[in-house]
Formats: structure tokens, sequence, C-alpha cells
């Protein structure tokens, strides 16, 4: 009989630079599915890779003085490094850069433009160089940029643009019949309320301000756009042909059975995919996960911050697989996960040195001194036991039900708790007690056995989380023929020893003292209470956040305002860079009458403070508040 088979991936890591632990938690989570799948007998095939297109990527090389293909090939290695590192057992690791990869996107991308899916067009209006960004008429100011108040002149640029439009409807019947599609539900509620029904405006994918992208064949001047390029890998990948020669593969696999993706590109996942495939007349991916983010202690990780963790670091300093334990342990189904080194250390030497660690240790021990290392069922039983073992049988029914929700951390939780029973119920029969009493030998070596095929069960269940973990578990316990010598798994570690090390990886930048400054601005009219009163101000979270791509200073965020999600358009692009700003708590006008800026639509006002440099910063609360609270 053939097996079921489960086509899975990730989104593709963009070769801008070495991924931190953030990014490094989809492949293990990724990872731990797969693996999970395969232990349940499904016949997976499990595809990551490199994005590896686009102006960035072009800019970074040109900063690196190297061609754009010989930096990613550079980034392309470090990513691949790391999901190895990290024991992730991929099928296919995909480049973008791969010729086949790009003679499918150059083919698909010719069909689309054939049916009348894509079209040629222009961006038009007036056009400020130094920008490099169209207006409308309406949107100039005194008749000049918006955004840095130059000259503008007339002008066109050439591009290609997806009728998203045409699609928009049956993408919207297939979400609702399908409910399963986007999870969790909160996303689904996102891109529904936020993009699909206000309505789909067409979608640019060619560029020719830069060159490092695909070719249009037809056209060369153009560059396919990199979402057009990237997510069709999900199809490249297992040989899907434009043609219509597909593989074998393909043919078996697709649909993908689940697309596992940060919560940051959900929208291109599930609104542009899916749209590409109905034109390509291709089945949709049965689900689509956005899953949260894992943040560092203060925050989104970010370069310019320097609060980056690394997961190479964080190997050096615990090993691969409390590493993996703790970045799936730690991330809830729907809210976003904390990383600080002093929580690893607390895992570490709670979960792992003691809770499982510990328990193995004293099990084995135990099992030498008073049996030479050999234990059988005696038969034995007392209440006590019972209660054990009805742990030990519904767990894997348990974790079963919570991997079959995505609910990694929850199974892994579920594990845990069979150890904890475990411990407890080592203090429940106290084997050291047994052993002085003669009479209570059979007893003791039933307690013994009970204890190894408990943790047996445990390490099986944990293998798909930390399987080299579990392989030096069953490796050691043995069927109840034990090891001479237990073998320490985690060994605890001193919070001030680790911090110390830390320090030395990532010196504190000194501060040079300044001296306080104040700043004093041009008074404006008075205002009465009343008419400050109709102010409406509130704190908000910004769940989404991205470059304008009409404007040099405009960034366009998605706050969420209680149950209210606003598009707020602010110009502070030379200050905070789209990922920083997601996550932030803010301070919102949210009564201000909508406007459009560089196109897009502002629904309201991020209020920050500039110093006499023009240097700007957000107002957030000084306390953590929830979204939607009142300032007053």
């Amino acid at each position: 009989m053939d097996k079921k088979k489960f086509y899975m991936t990730t989104a593709i890591a963009y070769t801008s630079g070495k991924p931190h632990i953030g990014n490094t938690y989809e492949f293990v989570l990724a990872d731990a599915i797969a693996r999970y799948k395969r232990s349940q007998g499904y016949d997976v095939f499990f595809q990551t890779g490199t994005d590896e297109h686009g102006q960035k990527i072009e800019l970074k090389a040109q900063e690196a003085g190297v061609t754009p293909k010989e930096f990613v090939d550079g980034v392309a290695a470090q990513v691949k490094e790391i999901a190895d590192l990290m024991n992730t057992s991929y099928d296919k690791f995909i480049r973008t850069t791969d010729e086949y990869h790009e003679k499918q996107v150059q083919k698909i991308f010719k069909k689309l433009y054939e049916q009348g899916d894509i079209y040629k067009g222009y961006y038009e209006g007036m056009y400020c160089t130094p920008c490099e960004a169209f207006f409308t008429e309406s949107q100039l100011v005194d008749g000049k940029c918006p955004d840095c108040g130059r000259e503008v002149q007339p002008a066109k640029e050439e591009a290609y643009f997806f009728k998203m439009s045409k699609y928009a409807d049956r993408l919207i019947e297939h979400i609702n019949t399908h409910p399963e599609f986007i999870q969790p539900v909160s996303r689904k509620n996102e891109m529904m309320n936020n993009f699909l029904l206000p309505g789909l405006q067409d979608l640019c994918v060619s560029r020719t301000s830069f060159t490092w992208g695909i070719p249009v064949d037809f056209d060369p001047k153009h560059v396919v756009y990199v979402w057009l390029d990237a997510l069709t890998n999900y199809i490249t990948g297992i040989g899907y042909d434009c043609d219509g020669e597909n593989s074998e593969q393909f043919k078996k696999d697709w649909p993908a059975d689940l697309h596992l993706i940060g919560k940051d590109i959900i929208r291109f996942h599930t609104i542009y995919w899916p749209i590409f495939l109905m034109a390509l007349d291709l089945p949709l991916p049965k689900q689509v996960f956005g899953h949260p983010w894992l943040l560092q202690g203060d925050g989104k990780m970010s370069k310019s911050k320097g609060n980056v963790i690394y997961a190479d670091e964080l190997v050096n300093m615990f090993g691969v697989d409390a590493v993996r334990y703790f970045v799936l342990h730690e991330m809830p189904f729907d809210n976003d996960g904390v990383i600080t080194w002093e929580l690893m250390v607390e895992r570490m030497n709670s979960d792992l040195a003691n809770t499982l660690g510990n328990l193995v240790n004293r099990t084995i021990s135990m099992t030498n001194k008073y049996f030479g290392g050999i234990v059988t069922d005696k038969g034995i039983a007392e209440e006590v036991d019972a209660e054990l073992k009805a742990v030990v049988e519904r767990t894997p029914g348990a974790v079963d039900e919570k991997m079959d929700k995505l609910r990694v951390a929850d199974a892994i939780t579920e594990i845990f708790n069979l150890f904890k029973r475990c411990n407890k119920y080592i203090d429940e029969t106290m084997p050291w007690a047994l052993a002085k009493e003669e009479d209570k030998k059979d007893r003791l070596e039933t307690v013994l056995y009970n204890l190894i095929t408990s943790i047996s069960k445990g390490a099986e269940l944990l293998s798909s989380f930390m399987p080299e973990t579990s392989e030096k578990i069953l490796a050691q316990l043995n069927g109840g023929h034990v090891t001479d010598k237990p073998e320490i798994l985690f060994q605890r570690l001193d919070m001030e020893e680790v911090m110390k090390k830390v320090e030395e990886l990532h010196p504190p930048v000194e501060e040079k003292a300044e001296e306080e400054s104040v700043i004093d601005i041009e008074p404006k009219e008075e205002i009465t209470f009343e008419e400050f009163g109709k102010m409406q101000f509130q704190v908000g979270e910004i769940i989404a956040c991205e470059a304008v791509k009409k404007s040099k200073k405009l960034l366009c965020s998605q706050v969420k305002v209680g149950s209210q999600v606003k598009q707020i358009v602010s110009g502070i692009k030379a200050h905070y860079t789209p990922e920083e700003m997601v996550g932030k708590k803010v301070m919102v006008l949210v009564n201000l009458k909508p406007a459009k800026l560089a196109g897009v639509l502002s629904e309201g006002m991020l209020l920050c403070a500039e110093d006499a440099e023009g240097n700007l910063a957000l107002m957030t609360p000084e306390k953590e508040m929830p979204a939607g609270a009142e300032i007053c």
C-alpha cells in the first residue's frame, strides 16, 4: 500500500544577510513537523531554500564590492550551513538562481502575459528624480515633491502588471469554503478584511530600475519582480513545467499540504500566490500557516539595533537540541515568543538538565546499583503505577492532536508533562527506601521497569523535536538493559558565567556622554480644551509594515487599534526599517481625516519627536499597554 504523501515548504530565506535565530526558528519548526509526519508513516517531501533576486541584494553586492551572484552564493551557503547545523531533515534546498527555476519563471511570465493576465502599463505622473518616485498632481505640495520638496517633471515608467482583481472573487469564495486554508484564523480575518474585501489593486510584476533578477525573455529590459519569482519555487522545485511536461514528483506531490511561513509574508502567500496558481490552472495549497515571530527580549531582532542572536552562537553555548527545544517550546501558536540568553539558561537548567536529564540519570544509576543494569516487569503493581501508565497511554494521542493542529509548543509540553510525572513517580515510590527491604526487591524492580518503559515512550515521542537527545536516551535505556554509566544529557549552567561569555561575544557599545540639550520651537496658536478634546489618541500596535514603492521617505504600517486595523503612512523611512517597525506599540492620532500619500491611503498619524538635526523617534508608551488604550 502506498504511503500518503505530505509535501511541505518553508518560506525561502532572503539572501540579504546571515539569518538570525528568529529566521532559523522556521527551519526547526518545519523540521519538527516533517519528522513527526514521517513517524506517522507519511511520504514526506520537505523543501526549503533561498530567495536570491532583487534590488536590495544588488545594492548589498555593490557595497561589498562583489557581483550579485558572488554575494548570494556566500549568503546561501550560510543559510544552508545553519539549516544543517540545526539538524533539519529537508529533502530539497532550492535556490532561485538555479537555472531550471529561472527558465520556468520566464515561461510562467510569458504564459500569463499571453493569456492576458499580465499586461504592460506605466507608472505615470510627476516624477521626482532624487526620490525615484511618481506622484499625481493632487499629491504634490505647492507643485513640488511631497517627500523632498524638489522640482518634479512629467514622466512615465514602463512596467508589467498582473490583473489581481480578475481572480479576487474566486479567491474569496475559496477562503470562505476552506476554513483550514489560512491558519491561524486571525491571519485569515486580517487578509479578508484588510486586503481582499476592500478590493485588490493590480500588482506590478516587473522592474526596470535594477538588473539583478530574471529577465523577461520577450522584453529583456524588464526583470521579473521578486514575488512572482520567489513564490513559484514551490512548484518549480518539484518539477513543474509550464509547457505541460510535469515531473512524476510534481504529479504526486502538488498541491502542497503545508506552506509554513512567517506572519509578515502571509499576504503574499494567501493572496498573490493563490491567484498566480489560479491563473496557471493549478490547485491551491491545502494550508498556509503564518507562524508568529521569535523576538529578542527588547523587541524584534534587528542588526541596526544590535540585538541579533544567531543560531551558531546559541549552539556553541547550549547544544543543538537545547536550542531546538527552546525555540519550539517558547513559541505560542498565535502570539510572538521571546528569546533571551537568560531565559535560555533558565530553560536549560530547569527543563532539560533537571526535569529530563536528571530523570534519565537517576533511573539508570538506580538500575545499575540495585540490579546490575537489567530489570524486568515483576508484576508487583500498586495504584500509583496505574496513574503513571494512564499518563503514558494518553500522551501519544494528546501529542497527535496537538500536532494535527500545528500546536508544536503544546505537543512538547505534553511530552514533558510525561517526564514530570515520571519524576513524581520516583518521589511517590521512593526506590531508595524499597532497596532497604529485601522483601520489596520485586516491587523495586517493577518500579524501575515502569520508569524505563515510561521514559522510553517519552523519548520516542521526543524524536521529532530533539532527535539526538531521543536517540541518546533510548540507547542508554535499551529496553531495560541499561548502559553501565549514564551520559550527562544536559549540563547545568551558571548564569553569570554564561552572561560573561555573551558579553565577550557582543561587547556593549560605549555611549558618549552628552550634555543635556533642549530645543525651542516656534509656538503655534493656542487651542481650547474643547478643541483638543476633538482629537482621539490611542495606543496602536504595528502588525505589518512595508516601504511605499513610489517614495523614498514613506513607510506604510498596518496598525492594530483595539479591534480595528488602520493603514497609516508616515515619512519615517530614513529612521526606521519596516522590520524594526513591526511589533512596536505606538501613539496614534486615530481620527485624522484619511488622505492619500504617494497614492497610498493613510487613515491616521503616528506621533514622533524630532530633534534639531531632524532625527525622529516614535512616541511609545512608557509601560506595556494594550492596543487601543486611550491616551488622555
